[in-house]
């Protein structure tokens, strides 16, 4: 027998990685910088495109009357001037405008987490006759669109006296909306069922049970509820439009459309100041919060 023994397959040498014995080799590092590299410039056109009409919005605000009217266009503005924006928040109104909205979005935020958590919590957690059916008739509405109900929404707010008021524009929140209930449903039905039941066991209702034990749960979800809330009301245009006739309640989009009237083509830099400033908040409001949006969206319908 000879002295030197046969080593096995796998232990001589150094030991192959799963990647290689799988075929598929390891890339090298210029290889992986490579394709960060060809990613990243196919992002950037798309990137610079999406950034255009900020970058065209902002510097036209500080222009001036000259500069903007000026062919070819003055990317740059030279001297930069920003008498516009003072004009646009108190002469334009877009301060009263943008309070207005404000308090449209706050309430209509309350409005929308309160009332989908709850009826989505009846779909998700409770068993009762005709639920599932149900729940198909509420997501059937969601294929009617606004302008088919818009007549009949329209008389029958006339007819309460809610015309050139808040109410069309908040009270329905508070009656649920599918879209919502949908998104908050499948966020509850990834919840183990055993914390139901112990919660059940506890002697808590099913209310006590949403607000102690599914509420806390379900943040992400509700997060998402009120961001989209807050957006579709703070760039809501048709509705305020059309139950909004008094100037002293105009909220932020029509305040822009009435300063485009009152000033057409004499100063666009106004506009554009006022545009930039109904932007900045949602801006903001999703830089802060994009991680809890994300996660919200990533989690939601884990579960049919």
């Amino acid at each position: 027998m000879s002295g030197q023994s046969q080593s096995p397959a796998g232990m001589s040498g150094a030991p192959s990685s799963p990647w290689r014995r799988a075929g598929h080799p390891r890339k090298s590092l210029a290889q992986r910088i490579a394709a960060e590299l060809t990613k990243h410039l196919l992002l950037l056109p798309l990137t610079l495109l999406f950034l255009f009409p900020w970058f065209w919005m902002i510097t036209t605000s500080l222009k001036t009357p000259d500069q903007i009217l000026r062919f070819p266009p003055q990317w740059i503005p030279n001297p930069i001037t920003f008498d516009a924006y003072p004009d646009a928040i108190f002469d334009a109104s877009m301060l009263k405008y943008g309070a207005n909205t404000l308090l449209l979005c706050v309430i209509n935020v309350i409005g929308a987490v309160l009332s989908n958590t709850v009826v989505a919590y009846s779909f998700a957690r409770i068993q009762w006759p005709g639920r599932d059916v149900m729940f198909i008739g509420v997501l059937a509405t969601m294929m009617l669109p606004y302008q088919v109900v818009m007549i009949p929404l329209y008389i029958i707010f006339a007819k309460l006296n809610w015309v050139n008021t808040y109410l069309p524009l908040t009270v329905p929140t508070f009656f649920a909306a599918p879209f919502f209930v949908f998104l908050l449903r499948q966020f509850m039905r990834t919840i183990p069922e055993d914390l139901s039941d112990a919660a059940r066991i506890d002697g808590a209702n099913e209310l006590r049970a949403l607000r102690d034990v599914f509420m806390p749960l379900i943040r992400p979800a509700l997060a998402v509820v009120a961001l989209f809330e807050f957006i579709g009301n703070w760039n809501a245009f048709l509705q305020p439009l059309i139950y909004l006739s008094d100037e002293a309640k105009y909220t932020i989009s029509l305040g822009l459309m009435n300063l485009r009237m009152h000033y057409g083509l004499s100063n666009y830099a106004v506009i554009m100041a006022a545009a930039f400033l109904s932007l900045l908040p949602i801006a903001i409001l999703f830089f802060f919060t994009q991680r809890t949006f994300i996660e919200g969206i990533a989690l939601t319908g884990l579960k049919g």
